[in-house]
């Protein structure tokens, strides 16, 4: 059992009267630990150390906060096998997958470490002789970071790393469902050095701990990983000091076949990424749109690969497929499901709770695939954010066009077809943050990551991700008398 506390001002804190949340392996269905639950009164205390950090964590060298990061990654490297062990059992995932999210999560603070030692500025053209124009850039200040339980360590280091580089102090709102591996990156980021006040952790529940920091007049920026309606809620509580937003929201990512597609490799990646982590991604494949021609083969692939799926405990030796969360998981795939079919979908895998033994305690659910769904079900219209998959076929490509850019949704989309030439062409025209060409999977450590319309504002990873904490500064100075 691992029972933790808030991390604030370099060191852990137990506070009494705090409420406390039991955390259960979703696997089995025993207690793993517990966590306590951040209220603004936490917060405003997380938002005073920070501040009284903030000067001189800002005239920190960048070489400096770069040597910070690298020593935290490497402490990662050291621990890998522990966390990911300990995230299985909070969590869910498979521990190979687990333990492939925590090294990229190491991988993202080394990449930051080096982008903080680049952080330079510009000499500009002037409108007049003897006029410099200097542009700097600058640290913006106290930030606030809303983490995701789905991969919770990696997504950690998409926020903290980048803020760090810039010289920002940030306090985390991490996922109360998933805060025990979390607990031990923060250790090695403490470990690694890094001053006390810099970074304050706080296990918490959105309409509480996360409204808290998107109100407070004092906290300049907020990164959050959430639902369309949290990153709604958050914006409006960050309009009173009108403090930066950068929001990865909700995703309905389309994958896209095409009538000279491989059809087996396509259904592996279409298999792999709607079941990865049982669908719990936000760039995950819930609609599947195939041209008319090769409908019947790619469905009958598709079914014969989720069929043999195998799912089990995320720790046993060969398991790749774990349970879900939790019963409301099950309950939002069992609506759509069951939606999908009375609209005419055709249920041609998966579909309910296996009922063996092995199973009993914990909520798996099979893996789970409608052909012909209507393009009104729920499945083709709302994020499922579940095990289940749902498939279209299209007749022509800009019907298909019309089908995948149709919904509110813009983070990722993937796209499968022999011709590269037209499939450029097509993605250009897919109104998504990433397209995933013969690839599905659309994060790269080096390129920018987010969404277009409902589906976020600001960027993640690559330098973008480094910009969004940093302020630029124009200083116009004559350097020689009229």
């Amino acid at each position: 059992m691992t029972d933790r506390g808030f991390f604030i001002n370099g060191a852990w804190q137990m506070p009494k009267g705090v409420d406390r949340f039991e955390i259960v392996d979703p696997a089995s269905g025993e207690p793993v630990g517990s966590t306590l639950l951040a209220d603004a009164r936490i917060v405003d205390e997380a938002v005073g150390y920070a501040e009284a950090a903030a000067p001189d964590f800002a005239a920190m060298h960048p070489t400096e906060r770069a040597v910070l990061l690298n020593r935290a990654a490497a402490l990662i490297d050291e621990r890998v096998e522990a966390m990911a062990l300990l995230l299985t059992r909070e969590q869910g995932k498979p521990v190979s997958d687990n333990r492939k999210e925590i090294l990229f999560g190491a991988e993202v603070l080394r990449y930051y470490a080096g982008e903080a030692t680049r952080i330079g500025g510009s000499l500009r053209p002037a409108s007049a002789s003897g006029i410099k124009n200097i542009v700097s850039y600058h640290p913006v200040g106290v930030t606030a970071a809303i983490v995701p339980w789905n991969y919770p360590v990696d997504l950690y280091c998409w926020k903290i790393g980048p803020a760090l580089a810039a010289g920002c102090p940030m306090i985390v709102k991490s996922p109360h469902e998933t805060p025990l591996a979390i607990a031990m990156l923060v250790d090695c980021l403490h470990e690694a050095g890094l001053p006390a006040g810099v970074l304050a952790d706080l296990p918490g529940l959105g309409p509480v701990a996360g409204a808290a920091l998107a109100a407070h007049p004092r906290i300049r920026l907020i990164s959050a990983t959430a639902s369309i309606a949290a990153g709604q809620d958050i914006m409006r509580n960050a309009a009173g000091n009108l403090k930066r937003v950068s929001l990865e929201l909700g995703g309905h990512a389309p994958f896209i076949v095409m009538g000279d597609a491989d059809i087996e490799e396509a259904a592996k990646a279409a298999h792999r990424r709607s079941f990865s982590n049982m669908g719990q991604i936000c760039i995950t494949v819930n609609r599947i749109l195939v041209d008319r021609r090769v409908h019947k083969t790619f469905a009958e692939c598709l079914a014969e690969l989720t069929n043999a799926t195998v799912i089990g405990h995320g720790v046993d030796p060969g398991v790749g497929y774990g349970p879900v969360l939790n019963q409301s998981v099950i309950d939002r795939v069992e609506r759509h499901k069951s939606d999908a079919v009375a609209k005419g979908g055709r249920l041609i895998s998966g579909g309910y709770r296996p009922d063996e033994k092995t199973y009993s305690k914990g909520t798996f659910y099979r893996p789970t695939v409608i052909d012909d769904a209507p393009v009104d079900s729920l499945p083709m219209c709302e994020e499922t954010y579940g095990p289940l998959a749902a498939i279209a076929a299209f007749d022509t490509e800009n019907d298909m066009l019309d089908l995948a850019n149709g919904l509110e949704y813009g983070l990722a989309a993937y796209l499968y077809g022999a011709d590269l030439e037209r499939c450029w062409a097509l993605a250009d025209r897919l109104e998504f943050g990433a397209v995933g060409v013969n690839v599905n999977d659309t994060s790269e450590l080096q390129a920018p990551f987010g969404g277009w319309k409902m589906s976020g504002m600001g960027r993640e990873l690559g330098p973008e991700g480094l910009d969004a904490y940093m302020e630029p500064k124009h200083i116009k100075m004559r350097v020689r008398p009229v």
